[in-house]
């Protein structure tokens, strides 16, 4: 019979479950960054500025 040398908070694969859980909340907060930001991000109107400083620098 093995013995189950298993930490309290790890699977049968011995991943551990706690560091797994923060690395996913860590990424849902960035993706609700980028998310965020993006949503406020007027990409025509960025496209505009970036052309008028173009020409600017002629």
């Amino acid at each position: 019979m093995a013995k189950n040398n298993r930490q309290p908070n790890e699977t049968a694969a011995g991943t551990n479950v706690q560091k797994v859980k923060k690395q996913n909340q860590q990424a849902q907060q960035g993706q609700q960054f980028a998310e965020e930001f993006a949503s406020e991000t007027d990409a025509q109107e960025v496209r505009r500025r970036n052309q008028q400083s173009q020409q600017k620098k002629k």
